[in-house]
């Protein structure tokens, strides 16, 4: 009686690696690529080399769709999508913006310095309320926002050329 017992955790732990699998060999979730159809946060946010000055993107900066991206330094992902956001920079020069979410000024500074700065500014949310104001659901997250303050693309999770290619979509290209 007392062998049958012990097989039981190892039977849940097998079963727990299996469906583990099984999700991991799903095709990716389209809900990671989401229209959205609200308005951007009544938020201003601190530049991060200007903390005097405030950026706001419920009136985004310039005459068309800009794109801002949530993310942190100690954010791997973040990492990860950053050639992707450069990319982006190039091809839609002006429209590019960050927005560090819950990072010490500092550690965004080094973070930019080590692997390039693709954004025309970038604001800062020291207490994540901002990203939570976006909907934000985890760093990194992408938004295009129309020139009158409406999101209309919502990325979830890190970029990747088909994501990127429905971005630029959205900036107008």
């Amino acid at each position: 009686m007392k062998r049958w017992l012990l097989t039981i955790p190892v039977a849940l732990l097998l079963g727990l690696g299996v469906l583990g699998a099984y999700q991991l060999m799903q095709p990716d979730d389209e809900s990671f690529v989401a229209k959205a159809d609200r308005s951007a946060p009544d938020r201003a946010f601190p530049l991060l080399d200007a903390p005097e000055q405030e950026i706001s993107f419920a009136t985004p900066p310039g005459d068309g769709p800009v794109m801002v991206n949530l993310f942190a330094s100690w954010c791997a992902p973040c990492r990860a999508e950053h050639g992707d956001i450069t990319a982006l920079a190039e091809t839609f020069p002006g429209q590019v913006y960050g927005l560090a979410y819950k990072d010490v000024p500092e550690a965004t500074r080094a973070f930019l310095e080590e692997l390039g700065n693709p954004f025309e500014q970038i604001g800062v949310d020291p207490s994540g309320q901002g990203g939570l104001d976006f909907g934000l659901t985890g760093v990194p997250e992408t938004f295009v926002i129309s020139a009158d303050g409406q999101i209309i693309l919502h990325v979830r999770g890190p970029l990747d050329p088909e994501r990127s290619q429905q971005v630029a979509e959205a900036l107008g290209g």
